[in-house]
């Protein structure tokens, strides 16, 4: 990392990173803040709905975070009827995570801000770019 040349392709790099996130998030942050919600509770709604009926445990697992850390906010999400968290039928401890209506139509109406905005940015920049980010983030995310 001493080249300069490399450094700063870094840098910026990471500030395309962070500003495109910025961005990516803006609208669905605009609706969760009218809601009293942030990011963390968006979450928990996208992998609950892309996971219909996983366990608090699978979904610990899957946002890398501690009990404590889901507890608060999956609470927030219950109290408000947006998740039912209820046994599952085979076992009694195992509590089965569920979107209700009024969660799935929420989780859509984020998730379609965020879709329309990868949509116009992969027809502007082309299938082989899209291609190669869909590499660099699968890169990262391993």
């Amino acid at each position: 990392m001493n080249d300069v040349n490399d450094e700063d392709r870094l840098r910026e790099a990471i500030e395309l990173l962070y500003f495109g996130y910025r961005n990516f998030t803006a609208g669905a942050d605009r609706i969760l803040k009218r809601r009293g919600l942030n990011r963390v509770h968006h979450r928990i709604l996208y992998f609950v709905g892309r996971n219909d009926g996983d366990s608090v445990g699978a979904l610990l697992n899957i946002l890398a975070i501690s009990k404590q850390a889901l507890n608060a906010p999956l609470r927030t999400l219950v109290k408000m009827q947006l998740i039912t968290n209820e046994p599952a039928p085979f076992d009694r401890r195992v509590k089965q995570l569920r979107l209700t209506v009024h969660g799935r139509r929420l989780e859509q109406r984020l998730s379609n801000t965020q879709m329309q905005r990868l949509a116009r940015v992969f027809d502007t920049a082309g299938s082989p770019a899209e291609a190669g980010w869909r590499k660099v983030m699968r890169a990262m995310r391993d």
